[in-house]
């Protein structure tokens, strides 16, 4: 089984399901997405994750997914499986599978189940620990809004703490920059792993406030990867120069076009031969992706053109 690296960092973008025309398993375009992303320099890709239409797959689909990955990836950068379900003994089983599958690293939101079920702090402190006995993985936590779920800081520390194998932390909530600064202050040695997400864009803020990665949609991990090396090399102006050259993309996609956006420039970028998305979800409006591809043109992601 392939080891995470002690501390994985950079920019681990989250991998698109690939549908058919009629709404089935793309599973050549799957891997088509995979060697993409890895042409992209990710420093690692996640799965089964929000992004990747997770709460559209059956547990068959799942699998299938989950194998194709790792099969196809083939240790050519580690591989996040995002194992989230309210059910402890659901996520248990995920989590299993996905280390027998040879994943690096867990991802999972705390246990809710629409706006009212929720577990109490003690509840989500054995949820992780009974996933992370069962996997023997690092987990890291995604701390986002659509849980309903409020995960204070002095609890996320308890967590890290309690759980060990619970150390990288994707925080996209608003105010992601001073929750990442009082994570790190508070937890030290325990938090591993301080990552944004939500497309990267709070990325700037959210480097000063000391994470050391990102993970967006993949639709131009090519793009970002850069923001973080010169940050990291304490060439702060560059940085900011390169991020708000790809900003208006990065907000056109956060704000009007959701997961979608990575699937429609894929689609024209010859990557992926559809773009659909599944019911209940609906297709771009046909102006929004018009204005979501002309600001693709103009930052040129590799996605844009990577199978042209």
């Amino acid at each position: 089984m392939p080891e995470a690296p002690k501390l994985l960092s950079g920019v681990v973008p989250i991998a698109p399901t690939a549908f058919t025309a009629g709404g089935e398993l793309d599973l050549e375009g799957q891997r088509r997405i995979y060697d993409c992303m890895i042409d992209q320099a990710v420093d690692g890709v996640c799965i089964l994750a929000n992004y990747s239409e997770q709460f559209l797959l059956s547990d068959e689909e799942r699998g299938i997914e989950l194998n194709l990955a790792l099969e196809h990836v083939r240790g050519r950068v580690p591989v996040i499986v995002t194992c989230s379900h309210f059910a402890t003994d659901i996520a248990v089983a995920r989590a299993k599978m996905a280390a027998a599958a040879g994943a690096a690293m867990l991802m999972m939101m705390p246990p809710y189940h629409g706006v009212g079920l929720r577990a109490d702090e003690a509840g989500m402190i054995e949820h992780f620990a009974r996933v992370a006995d069962a996997a023997g993985l690092p987990i890291m936590v995604q701390d986002a809004p659509l849980s309903g779920v409020h995960l204070s800081v002095p609890f996320l520390v308890r967590l890290a703490r309690e759980v060990p194998l619970v150390s990288y932390f994707k925080i996209e909530v608003p105010g992601t920059a001073a929750k990442l600064r009082q994570l790190i202050a508070l937890g030290g040695k325990s938090i591993a792993g301080p990552f944004d997400g939500e497309e990267a864009i709070t990325l700037m803020a959210d480097l000063e406030a000391g994470a050391t990665g990102t993970m967006p949609s993949a639709l131009l991990p090519d793009l970002i990867r850069p923001v973080l090396t010169c940050y990291m090399a304490d060439d702060k102006a560059r940085a900011a120069a390169i991020y708000a050259a790809i900003l208006p993309l990065i907000n056109y996609e956060n704000r009007q076009c959701g997961l979608r956006a990575t699937k429609t420039v894929m689609m024209e970028g010859g990557v992926i031969r559809s773009d659909v998305v599944r019911h209940p979800l609906v297709a771009l409006d046909p102006a929004t992706r018009a204005g979501l591809l002309d600001l693709a043109r103009v930052a040129n992601p590799l996605a844009l053109r990577w199978g042209k």
